[in-house]
């Protein structure tokens, strides 16, 4: 049952339907007077928790009066009050469900990370043949290493990536997390003296990458990477993004959700992450990926969302999730 965007497995809908009609504004509902003391001659006087009563039947005394003819008018509800009482769930909270309903969520964790963890020594050239250049995790202590590092602000493909991102300014001796972009050849690369460390000048057309800050941005559950990071030439990196909590109640309308495991680029971030196992109803960072756009988009149902299927969308791009542990 869809509640709220929210898939209950055993939700029960509980609605008050009274009969007979009363409480009407300026009526009392009872009768004044001593418990029992209208009940019918057929109950024999029988009286049981303060309900008329007969020792052959099981249930209490329930009287039809006729209705009264008055010039008073039931108040009418609005259409608001209607709907929340007839449309409140009694099951329980999501958050103690048990191992059967996490099942039936069909619950699914994904630890995998975007950023690579390297050692001082790591030359991009080492890391990275011929895949996607992205994000990596730098140890403190660079600054005393002897990897070399060729070039300014467009490094060679042999230079550490952690001490260029110290030369650059992005890191300090602290260490951190560095975005890389292959930039493809250049003619040459200069030397200079920066942040404590000396490049290395190459006057020969080799292979280049730059490096950029690993930013962090507070997002709602509806924001996309459409309207976060649009897919731009040459290509740029989504800043490391925070979720917030209760992103699994969020309107689907709003915060749509298409494809598994790559999702085109109009849905939601943080749902998308919830659905991949990236990230708890909890909230937390999440790494976002672009990628080149898929001509299908699969649906399923995985983590208590359901995602959209789509087919040739016009334009739009795909990208993926990943855990920041």
């Amino acid at each position: 049952m869809n509640i709220w965007g929210q898939i209950w497995p055993k939700a029960v809908y509980l609605v008050c339907n009274y009969s007979p009609k009363g409480n009407w504004w300026g009526h009392a509902p009872y009768k004044p007077g001593r418990p029992c003391s209208a009940c019918p001659p057929s109950f024999g006087g029988g009286c049981r928790e303060n309900l008329c009563y007969r020792e052959d039947s099981e249930r209490p005394y329930s009287p039809h009066e006729p209705e009264e003819e008055t010039n008073e008018i039931e108040r009418q509800r609005s259409k608001a009050q209607d709907a929340t009482v007839q449309s409140r769930p009694r099951t329980h909270s999501p958050s103690a469900s048990t191992g059967t309903d996490d099942s039936e969520k069909n619950e699914v964790i994904s630890t995998q990370q975007m950023s690579q963890i390297v050692s001082c020594e790591v030359r991009l050239r080492d890391q990275c043949k011929g895949t996607t250049c992205n994000r990596y995790e730098c140890p403190a202590g660079c600054l005393d290493s002897k990897a070399k590092v060729i070039g300014s602000v467009h490094y060679e493909m042999q230079s550490s990536i952690c001490k260029a991102a110290i030369h650059y300014g992005i890191l300090d001796n602290e260490g951190g997390w560095v975005d890389v972009t292959r930039q493809g050849r250049k003619n040459y690369f200069i030397k200079s003296y920066r942040n404590g460390i000396q490049s290395i000048g190459k006057y020969q057309s080799a292979n280049s990458f730059t490096v950029s800050k690993v930013t962090v941005q507070a997002i709602t559950c509806e924001t996309t990477v459409e309207q976060l990071c649009p897919f731009q030439k040459p290509a740029s990196h989504c800043p490391r993004v925070y979720c917030p909590h209760n992103c699994m109640q969020a309107n689907p309308h709003y915060a749509r959700v298409i494809g598994t495991r790559i999702y085109c680029d109009v849905s939601s971030i943080c749902r998308a992450a919830l659905h991949a196992g990236v990230v708890r109803n909890q909230g937390g960072y999440v790494d976002v990926m672009p990628v080149d756009k898929r001509k299908v988009y699969v649906a399923s149902f995985q983590n208590g969302i359901y995602s959209e299927s789509l087919q040739n969308p016009p334009g739009s791009k795909a990208f993926r999730v990943f855990a920041v542990v």
